[in-house]
């Protein structure tokens, strides 16, 4: 199965030349022009928290601040709260709040295609890079995949004596009630929502009235609704029982010691990545140190680092997989192991999610 994401062009600095930058594992690594404007003081990305921005700066932001003697701030706002003050910046052409966006490749690709973004298609490191990486559905890379990720269904073993869930129907134990937990727009559960309520993937999104049903049967569990960090934290403090969430989020708990797992149930699971992205209305120097810390972001050595943490496949070859993870379905990396994931088109979730999102939420606060 071919990896595939979107996005689009904006013209930027061309790479005149390239210069050795001591790596994270003290390797080399291309940098982008071979005379540097001036340093920023720092460079703020906006990430998200828990283990995301400690796996990120682990990986990504100390080895940058290392090699630059560039600070790194990383603004958890969430994603969807900073979209529109980065899009009203650039439209009023004031500089940005952020300088780099760690965002979902949904969201990054709506920016792209309002002409926000930056082009990255100049970056050195992109020459190592797998499909994975790669923008499809708009010209250019204002966008940068950085890896793939699993909506896998988690779940307390001790909850589920029988074995790992078969099926989301399996949540609808009334046992389970107030016992589980949710996005709160429900992104990553509308697909496999829809095949639950009985409805079809290609019935995606001209009859998504199965998901909704199924949804609905949800809400009348009181699950609770929260972000990437209260998973954890939720697992933790033995407040739920099983969650739809990435499975970064259910792997920093069992790290942390709690007995947790993780399935794909028959109805599949969502397969997703993230990426990186640079608003427009930078300084030049800002932007080209914004640039170098991406680029860093796809060394094999950030990267190995980085999604260590996260426990998830990359977009460089040869990357180890953490610990306890190869073969996982969770960690996909053949064309086979995308057999029970589930794929939908970038252009149908760029033009649906917004509506998907307020359609969860208005179920859930009936």
């Amino acid at each position: 199965m071919t990896f595939d994401k979107q996005i689009k062009r904006r013209d930027l600095l061309k790479a005149s030349a390239m210069l050795g930058i001591a790596g994270a594992a003290g390797s080399t690594a291309p940098s982008l022009l071979m005379a540097e404007p001036a340093k920023p003081k720092e460079i703020i990305i906006r990430a998200w928290g828990g283990p995301w921005v400690e796996a990120l700066k682990a990986g990504v932001s100390d080895p940058f601040t290392a090699k630059t003697g560039i600070r790194v701030r990383h603004d958890l706002t969430e994603d969807n709260e900073i979209q529109p003050k980065v899009w009203a910046a650039v439209a009023q052409k004031r500089t940005p709040p952020i300088h780099i966006n760690w965002d979902t490749t949904t969201n990054a690709t709506k920016s792209a295609l309002r002409g926000v973004c930056e082009d990255l298609s100049d970056l050195p490191n992109l020459k190592g890079t797998t499909d994975l990486a790669k923008p499809v559905g708009v010209d250019g890379y204002p966008i940068v995949n950085t890896y793939g990720y699993v909506y896998v269904l988690a779940y307390r073993p001790s909850a589920f004596p029988s074995g790992p869930p078969e099926s989301y129907h399996d949540l609808l134990d009334p046992k389970f009630k107030g016992r589980l937990a949710f996005y709160n727009d429900g992104i990553g559960f509308h697909f496999p929502a829809q095949v639950a309520g009985g409805g079809k993937l290609d019935g995606i999104p001209s009859n998504m009235q199965p998901c909704w049903d199924f949804v609905s049967k949800i809400k009348a569990q009181e699950p609770l609704l929260g972000e990437d960090p209260d998973f954890v934290t939720w697992f933790q403090n033995g407040e739920i029982d099983a969650a739809c969430t990435i499975s970064t989020n259910a792997l920093g708990a069992k790290r942390n010691g709690v007995d947790i797992a993780w399935t794909i149930p028959k109805e599949g699971a969502k397969f997703d990545t993230d990426g990186l992205w640079i608003p427009r209305g930078h300084s030049e120097g800002d932007l080209y140190w914004s640039k170098e810390y991406i680029n860093q972001a796809l060394s094999k050595e950030s990267q190995q680092i980085w999604l260590d943490g996260l426990g998830l496949p990359g977009v460089i070859p040869g990357l180890q997989p953490p610990t306890g993870l190869a073969g996982d379905p969770s960690y996909p990396t053949k064309p086979a192991d995308f057999d029970r994931l589930i794929r939908i088109s970038g252009k149908i979730q760029v033009e649906n999610e917004s509506e998907w999102f307020s359609k969860f939420k208005a179920i859930m606060q009936g």
